[in-house]
């Protein structure tokens, strides 16, 4: 059953071929299995998924499901779930149980009408508070890669993408904050979208940037991921970013032809530092794009090499103001036996948070201080909004932008964790979506050395569906999204 799609696993449950229940344990029963080698759950909720599995069977034997009802999945650990711990990855959460649900989460979980009643496998693992390209900065030990254990699945969102590469959950939740979603989606053989900034509400999503957050989903395929996003997606009067624009039909669209479609090819994204097993995967592609129709010019986006420093100013920035309330005195980490408040918040913060979460916190306070927020915040945010002009101008031109997700395939665990600046980098194709709010997704474009390499599509602001059309297409014509992991099959 692992093996199937979300349409097939829908039509399987409508025509009673296997029960909710039958395929939550199913599901609960590979995790046990498995799980032990990848580390992608930091807690499983089988208990409260068999319960929520009968629920669904209910409501399909009533004739009173939706197309997601019953379907199992995984919520990446920064969504706040009522009664469930959230930790998002760090011992400053560790004992943290949500009084409410995020509003994603009540999107997928409520029964219908209100809701997709999809069952909770369990919340996964990630980078500590999302800050982290290798999901090895989690304070409960690093994500494994199905594809080589000895290699990193990506991050933030390892745990995510580990879980549905497996097939330990059909589908998961990830965020994106400068490529969470896209960069493991590309690494672990699946397709990974972070739609246009406010289209998927934040509210009870722990905060990491607030500007540039964002929910989405990984899948094996775009038909999947279309499925789950139209049940996220929406105005949420609680989150102020949320946009109050209709959601289109993203499960309708996938089937239109693309021919006719015009795609842009940054010349920027071609230069060094993109490994040449990948190149030559992303050029073939552009080929089969090609032939189903579309036309392929070169673009320029001249402000995204800037996008790293910028997102490494304005991301550590926003962090710093966010990760301020986690102070050992309201709620997460309280060190013991401190004798003053300043030690208390010093020895609180000291121990709750990971040393990049520290590193992060501590460029963000620099760069908002007296004397250097004008040299390096203000200018930071200037840039910015040159990105910004750099896409608008390219989609006056073209439909989509097309190019790499990530320099290469996945690296091994550790080798990059003493060079900050190097992991970094990681997120060199990923982070400029997120500085201008666009949408951006990764899909499987084949692979190198047995090891998968995703190529990257962005698009104009709420034009997911014609991203998740052209991705379908691709998907229709190719198969490198159907290969599975030995030892996972």
């Amino acid at each position: 059953m692992h093996t199937l799609s979300i349409s097939e696993l829908a039509e399987g449950l409508r025509a009673r071929r296997f029960s909710s229940r039958e395929l939550t344990q199913h599901y609960l029963d590979r995790i046990a299995a498995h799980d032990r080698a990848l580390n992608s759950y930091v807690t499983i909720t089988a208990e409260q998924a068999l319960l929520q599995a009968d629920a669904a069977d209910a409501a399909l034997a009533a004739d009173n499901a939706g197309p997601l009802t019953g379907i199992p999945l995984a919520q990446k650990d920064i969504f706040c779930t009522q009664g469930v711990r959230t930790t998002c990855g760090s011992k400053m959460l560790a004992t943290f149980v949500a009084p409410y649900n995020a509003t994603l989460v009540d999107k997928l979980q409520a029964a219908a009408p209100q809701g997709a009643g999809m069952v909770m496998l369990g919340k996964a693992n990630m980078d500590e508070f999302a800050m982290g390209s290798s999901n090895e900065t989690s304070f409960y030990g690093p994500v494994k890669n199905p594809w080589d254990l000895e290699r990193v699945p990506g991050g933030s969102s390892g745990g995510s993408v580990a879980a549905v590469a497996a097939g330990l959950a059909p589908v998961a939740t990830a965020t994106d904050t400068g490529g969470s979603i896209r960069q493991p989606a590309s690494l672990t053989n699946l397709t990974g979208i972070k739609p246009t900034y406010g289209r998927v509400s934040r509210y009870g999503m722990i905060a990491f940037a607030s500007s540039l957050d964002q929910a989405g989903v990984v899948a094996r395929s775009a038909a999947d991921a279309a499925y789950v996003l139209q049940a996220m997606s929406g105005f949420d009067p609680r989150d102020s970013t949320s946009v109050d624009r209709p959601v289109d039909d993203y499960v309708g669209a996938l089937n239109s032809p693309i021919k006719g479609l015009k795609i842009g090819l940054p010349k920027e994204y071609f230069a060094e530092g993109l490994d040449a097993g990948s190149r030559g995967l992303i050029e073939a592609a552009i080929k089969q794009f090609e032939s189903l129709g579309a036309s392929v010019q070169e673009i320029s986006l001249p402000s995204s090499p800037l996008s790293v420093p910028t997102y490494y100013v304005v991301a550590p920035a926003e962090a710093s103001s966010n990760l301020a309330r986690f102070d050992g005195v309201r709620y997460g980490h309280r060190a013991e036996g401190a004798k003053t408040l300043e030690e208390l918040y010093k020895r609180s913060r000291g121990e709750g948070f990971g040393a990049e979460v520290q590193r992060r916190i501590m460029i963000g306070t620099y760069v908002l201080s007296h004397g250097y927020y004008d040299a390096y915040y203000l200018k930071a945010q200037k840039v910015r909004r040159l990105i910004y002009e750099d896409f608008k101008r390219a989609f006056e031109k073209v439909d989509l932008v097309l190019g790499p997700t990530a320099t290469g395939a996945a690296f091994k665990l550790g080798s990059k964790t003493d060079n900050p600046v190097e992991m970094y980098l990681n997120d060199i194709y990923t982070i400029a979506a997120n500085l201008a709010g666009i949408p951006a997704m990764s899909l499987p474009c084949g692979f190198v050395d047995g090891l998968p390499v995703g190529m990257q599509l962005m698009g104009n602001f709420f034009d997911e569906a014609r991203m998740l059309n052209v991705a379908h297409q691709y998907q229709q014509a190719t198969d490198f999204h159907k290969q599975f992991p030995q030892g996972f099959k």
